[in-house]
Order: C-alpha cells, then structure tokens, then sequence
C-alpha cells in the first residue's frame, strides 16, 4: 500500500508540493499548452493569427515552472 501512495506523492514533494497543489499545477499547465497548441494550429493554416500566443505562452510556462523555481 505504501508503495502506491508514494508514486502519487514522491513526486510532488520532490518539488515542494503536496499531491493536490501538484495536481492543481500541472493541470493549469496542461491547459495552457493545449490552449497554445491550438493557437499554433490555427496559426499554421492562417499566418496572421495569434502570431506570438505560442512563443508568450511558453515564456510564461517557463518563468513559473524554471525561473520563479530558482533561487
């Protein structure tokens, strides 16, 4: 049993988070990727749209995940 709760939560804590706040995280990321990879499909097929949704959105991704993690 002990081992089943750990693949849920070692690693969560490994980045200073509980289960929940990890699942609240990664969630949000999860959508902002999907949101900016439908921006870049769009984008594909008409160049004039969202032109820098995908760039901005992983910058953002990045500063909260790597940079803001820093320190």
């Amino acid at each position: 049993m002990r081992a089943i709760v750990d693949a849920f939560t070692a690693h969560p804590a490994e980045v200073g988070e509980t289960y929940r706040a990890h699942l609240v995280a990664a969630s949000g990321f999860g959508v902002a990727l999907i949101g900016a990879g439908l921006a870049c499909l769009v984008h594909a097929v008409l160049p004039f749209a969202f032109k820098h949704t995908g760039s901005r959105a992983i910058a953002r991704l990045h500063q909260r995940m790597v940079t803001a993690r820093r320190g």
